[in-house]
């Protein structure tokens, strides 16, 4: 059960779980593409790493894995590794001092740090990986609570209270009424198994989890009810691609390479959503469900990564967004919420600052039908 903790940033970095497969299966592509030839007197690759606040899932390990091997990252030359922090709170203070070159953070963190009194973060949000707030609050569907105001009383669930996911609740809370600490205590219950077993026992009242992970609960047959979210707060974009300023500043191509690498694995997600299942398999063996009814297992993992794709390439009436652009109107709503909850002591935070577009036009340089095309070949 991953539970919080006081960690300096150094000890939160050798702790951090590794994606070693990944980084392997980088090394062994690069190594088979020098031994063709392929590769010449190019320069060697750049490393990125990413840092991610929770593990990879298949719906979210497949666009790396079928980015590996369509070579949408070597075309990019670029050797990109992930790292696995403990929430948001263990792994911003990683991109601030650029001893990792890109993290996925929820917005929350960041943008408090603009707040009246402190000492704002180094740092900028150049990709929006997750345009739609994925954020849930879901209950058993058999049980009384039906709003969020029902949840007074009641006992939240989340993965660790580092998490980024926990200023927007609290708002969300104060907004229906409801004192955080007092009315509902938030409390950490792990990830995945060890949350879901919470709540069907009774322990906690509702799961905090993104829709994705809620959607796993509901595969394993238990029938969840999501509470509904008011619109500033379902609007609001989820996780996004951060770095350090001086990176955006110095080394933009950097950030441009891997952005239209990440985009070009979605766009061949989306066009072929089993073959980045079975990539994120081969990728890492052991994620693989170990199951009697592996055609199931298959099904509900194309399930997720469709839900995934068309998150992040489609908005929710069916419209295709703009890779990686955020929507700066719609964060400045959230931000006046934020504040009126009492969360934020200030509205006055520069969202164009912490967000940025500049790059957004060079990640949708590439023919997309090429590409679709690629995904759908015979492996």
């Amino acid at each position: 059960m991953m539970t919080a903790g006081s960690k300096t940033s150094n000890d939160t970095a050798h702790r951090a779980t590794t994606q070693p497969r990944l980084a392997r299966w980088a090394a062994g592509l690069a190594m088979a593409a020098a031994c063709a030839g392929a590769i010449g007197t190019a320069r060697a690759a750049d490393t990125v790493t990413v840092g991610l606040g929770i593990p990879l899932t298949v719906d979210s390990g497949g666009v790396y894995a079928i980015g590996y091997e369509l070579g949408f990252f070597k075309e990019e030359n670029l050797d990109v590794k992930t790292l696995v922090f403990q929430g948001a709170g263990a792994l911003l203070p990683q991109v601030a001092t650029k001893a990792i070159t890109i993290g996925l953070p929820l917005p929350e963190p960041v943008l408090s740090s603009y707040e009246t009194g402190k000492s704002p973060l180094p740092v900028v949000y150049f990709y929006n990986a997750i345009p739609a707030n994925e954020i849930e609050l879901a209950v058993l569907a058999d049980g009384p609570i039906k709003t969020i105001k029902d949840l007074k009383g009641k006992k939240i669930g989340v993965g660790a209270l580092t998490w980024g996911t926990i200023p927007g609740t609290r708002a969300l809370l104060r907004q229906e009424g409801l004192t955080p600490g007092k009315d509902v205590e938030i409390v950490p219950v792990g990830i995945l198994g060890p949350g879901f077993q919470a709540l069907k026992d009774g322990r906690i009242d509702a799961l905090n989890y993104n829709s994705l992970w809620h959607t796993m609960l509901e595969f394993t047959g238990v029938k969840i009810r999501r509470l509904e979210y008011p619109p500033t707060f379902r609007n609001m974009n989820s996780n996004g691609f951060i770095t350090h300023q001086d990176t955006l500043r110095d080394n933009p191509q950097l950030l441009a390479r891997f952005g239209r690498a990440y985009t070009k694995s979605l766009i061949a997600c989306d066009a072929n959503p089993q073959r980045c299942v079975e990539a994120f398999w081969r990728l890492q063996p052991d994620s693989k469900p170990k199951t009697d009814n592996p055609a199931q297992a298959l099904e509900q993992a194309i399930t997720l990564t469709k839900l995934r794709m068309g998150k992040a390439l489609r908005t929710p009436d069916g419209k295709t967004r703009v890779p990686g652009q955020f929507d700066l109107q719609t964060i400045q709503k959230f931000v006046v919420a934020m504040h009126q909850a009492g969360e934020f002591n200030t509205d006055k935070i520069p969202v164009d600052k912490i967000f940025s577009n500049q790059l957004v036009q060079q990640f949708s340089e590439f023919d997309i039908k090429a590409v679709q095309a690629r995904a759908l070949a015979t492996q």
